[in-house]
């Protein structure tokens, strides 16, 4: 005889697989002041990202070892802090300055979508999935960073205290990087405040760190992926920012939008922000099945991916605002 096992199929564990390209280049942010710098601004902006962005390209090409690298294209729209302008007035004139500089936007995403997507609090769950560092030398004075909304990283300089009577006031101390190279570079990240009214609002650098575990195909909610692309196939675009989904595949021939790395062009000014994108990755459990399915998959490419995350992710900064 032989016995049968019955298993529910709910009860089995499933992370949902993304296609990957080799490469997500980011060919900018725009926020509300890029809108009210006109459309002289814009068009700077892409003319300057077009020689970065081959730049780009070509060390994309150099790591598939001489294959042709699946590179996909996106752009970022913050419809989250501020709501401006509207879809069918801003994306069209996007495109067309894109064209116009000789770039090609393969894929729209809306900042909100970092926060929550349809029904999916994004941002919420990337939060459960922090876990700080604990520094050399630290007793846990501090609370964590799920009740403060800080992550750092290193120790923080103490806090001074009035001294007891007769006792001598404990001297300063300055705050240290853990991982310091001869000297530190501390970082402390606000990852969200909330409102007099309860509401939580995210920090930029909090969802600049939820887009790139998007962009790197590593952002899971229950397995399933999130920021999934929706194709676009009307020939206009919505008034409301809120009709357009989170993520859209503009380009019907386009790679992937997920890839093994990502590279941002990006004026000098968001230097601080994805320094903090770096701090948040470096403390942040990702999903160890999707992990898995890129390092396999990439290995059979020929094209290993490095294990930090962090380390998966490269910008070129240009001079300007």
């Amino acid at each position: 005889m032989t016995e049968a096992v019955f298993r529910e199929t709910t009860a089995e564990p499933r992370t949902q697989s993304v296609p990957l390209a080799h490469l997500s280049l980011e060919l900018g942010h725009f926020y509300m002041e890029d809108f009210e710098a006109g459309p002289d601004h814009l068009r700077r902006h892409l003319a300057r990202v077009r020689p970065w962005a081959e730049a780009a390209r070509a060390a994309a090409a150099d790591r598939a070892g001489g294959t042709r690298p699946r590179v996909s294209t996106c752009f970022l729209i913050d419809d989250y802090f501020t709501r401006f302008s509207s879809p069918a007035e801003l994306v069209p004139l996007l495109l067309a300055e894109a064209d116009r500089a000789g770039l090609s936007v393969d894929y729209l995403a809306r900042e909100s979508g970092c926060a929550v997507t349809g029904k999916v609090p994004v941002a919420e769950a990337v939060a459960g999935r922090i876990v700080e560092e604990p520094p050399p030398g630290s007793y846990g004075h501090r609370p964590p960073a799920a009740q403060t909304g800080w992550l750092a990283n290193g120790v923080r300089s103490p806090t001074a205290r009035a001294p007891q009577a007769m006792r001598k006031a404990a001297a300063w101390q300055p705050p240290t990087e853990t991982a310091a190279r001869r000297h530190s570079v501390f970082l402390d990240v606000e990852l969200w405040n909330d409102t007099p009214d309860g509401q939580r609002v995210w920090s930029c650098p909090f969802l600049a760190a939820v887009w790139q575990l998007a962009r790197l195909g590593l952002l899971r909610h229950q397995g399933d992926a999130v920021l999934d692309p929706h194709p676009h196939t009307d020939a206009a675009f919505p008034d409301d920012w809120d009709e357009l989904p989170a993520l859209i595949r503009l380009n019907p021939r386009a790679a992937p939008f997920a890839a093994y790395r990502t590279c941002s062009v990006l004026p000098n000014r968001f230097l601080p922000v994805e320094h903090a994108v770096r701090v948040i990755l470096d403390q942040t459990d990702v999903d160890p099945e999707a992990l898995r399915q890129v390092a396999e998959r990439s290995a059979r490419e020929g094209v290993p991916v490095p294990a930090s995350v962090a380390d998966r992710i490269s910008y070129l900064f240009y001079e300007g605002s």
